[in-house]
């Protein structure tokens, strides 16, 4: 059961205070939502996947304890700040890892002696950061709710209030962006091929 929103909110008001107790607090009541939205994103990722679920959501955590002098406006706020590290270490990950695969710094083998077992990673997440900044550029709100909905996991009614607009605002922009994205991503395919 999530804690209420006015709840969070004045915890993350206390935290930023300087109110150690208020983390305490604060962590349980916001960890399964962090949890369940890492777990929706390692979903997509190829199996065997050195990351996992709570390996990511502990980088989060981390990230976000650096940020306990941050004036946090409310839970959305906080979701939405989560929704950014979240989509950055997941960037981060593929990008690395596609840089290794590519061989950097690894040491140069023979074809002949280099393994045959490699994870590939997910190019699309990769992909779908491209897209969302180009997105950004056209339309720096539309890529903002794709951000807050895909990666931080929030309602229409918490991606509304995060952004200040209206739910109509937010659910018209979503549709959009995601008719933009897909396009987008076709003709990155095409590209590519």
């Amino acid at each position: 059961m999530a804690a209420p929103s006015h709840e969070v909110t004045q915890l993350l008001r206390a935290w930023t205070t300087g109110d150690e107790q208020a983390l305490e607090k604060l962590t349980p009541l916001v960890y399964a939502q962090l949890r369940r939205v890492a777990r929706y994103h390692m979903a997509g990722q190829q199996p065997g996947h050195i990351l996992q679920t709570t390996a990511l959501v502990n980088e989060v955590y981390l990230q976000l304890v650096d940020y306990g002098q941050m004036n946090w406006q409310d839970r959305a706020h906080f979701f939405a700040v989560s929704a950014q590290l979240m989509r950055r270490i997941l960037i981060d990950f593929a990008r690395a890892r596609s840089s290794q695969k590519r061989g950097g710094g690894a040491p140069h083998i023979s074809l002949d002696e280099a393994p045959s077992v490699c994870a590939d990673t997910d190019p699309n997440l990769v992909a779908l950061d491209d897209a969302l900044k180009e997105l950004s550029k056209v339309d720096e709100r539309k890529s903002k709710v794709v951000e807050l909905r895909f990666f931080g996991g929030l309602s229409v009614d918490e991606t509304a209030e995060v952004l200040k607009v209206s739910v109509d605002t937010v659910a018209r922009d979503w549709r959009l962006a995601k008719i933009w994205l897909v396009r987008e991503l076709s003709a990155e395919g095409e590209r590519g091929a």
